[in-house]
């Protein structure tokens, strides 16, 4: 199964957080999109790895994204191996994207910079010919794409583009709250987390806020990149 943008995060969460309104946005536009989970959240303070699981399918199908897969890499102690790349290379030679979007490069969580790594590695491998892959009992063929981006998380990190999101930034927040347990519910009797406090879900918007604002548009999401970005004229640059 071939898709345009294969979205991987660390975390059930990650991928709504740092590129929600884009992956919302290119679906509108009729692009399909997987994601794919590294790891079931299972260390999270807040809720379980159920509960997680739940809010993840939630999230997908708010997004309208075409289907999303975990891979079970233990949350916290998973490390870029060859065990560990072989099993992300299955997933990119599985739906052979032309686009891979990963956690940003270096983050506060740990499971961020090693996740980013992981993929960009896995990416490159992929297209090995003389890596040998099976899924379900079949050989799979190489296959590389032709982009790597990595979405902005916890850290300000300056972009090298950003995407307008503007009309579809409630989407991408609809898409977050799905994630019930990890939220500022004031009702809520679970430990506080970094990411638990109105501040910081009041931070996802007006991230998007400033960012659009620095770019002339309402909302717009940041990302880096690993080579330079490539347009055919200087009037695709907005």
């Amino acid at each position: 199964m071939k898709v345009d943008i294969l979205a991987f995060g660390a975390h059930p969460d990650d991928v709504e957080l740092g590129a929600g309104g884009t992956l919302a946005k290119e679906i509108a536009k009729g692009k399909t999109v997987v994601i794919v989970d590294l790891t079931k959240g299972e260390l999270g303070t807040r809720g379980t790895e159920h509960t997680r699981k739940t809010e993840a399918e939630d999230a997908k199908n708010i997004l309208g994204v075409t289907n999303r897969e975990n891979l079970g890499f233990a949350d916290g102690f998973f490390i870029n191996d060859k065990q560990h790349q072989l099993e992300v290379i299955k997933m990119i030679r599985k739906y052979q994207p032309e686009i891979v979007l990963c956690n940003a490069i270096d983050d506060r969580h740990i499971d961020h910079g090693k996740g980013s790594q992981l993929v960009s590695d896995a990416c490159f491998l992929s297209g090995l010919i003389k890596i040998e892959t099976q899924l379900d009992g079949v050989s799979q063929k190489q296959w590389r794409p032709k982009q790597v981006y990595h979405y902005i998380q916890w850290k300000n990190i300056e972009p090298d583009f950003v995407v307008d999101i503007t009309g579809y930034m409630d989407v991408k927040m609809k898409s977050v709250l799905a994630y019930k347990t990890q939220f500022f519910d004031p009702n809520s009797k679970a430990p506080e987390t970094p990411i638990s406090s109105k501040n910081f879900t009041d931070s996802v918007k007006y991230r998007a806020k400033d960012l659009g604002r620095l770019v002339n548009v309402e909302f717009a999401e940041g990302f880096t990149v690993e080579r330079y970005v490539t347009v055919n004229s200087l009037f695709d640059l907005k």
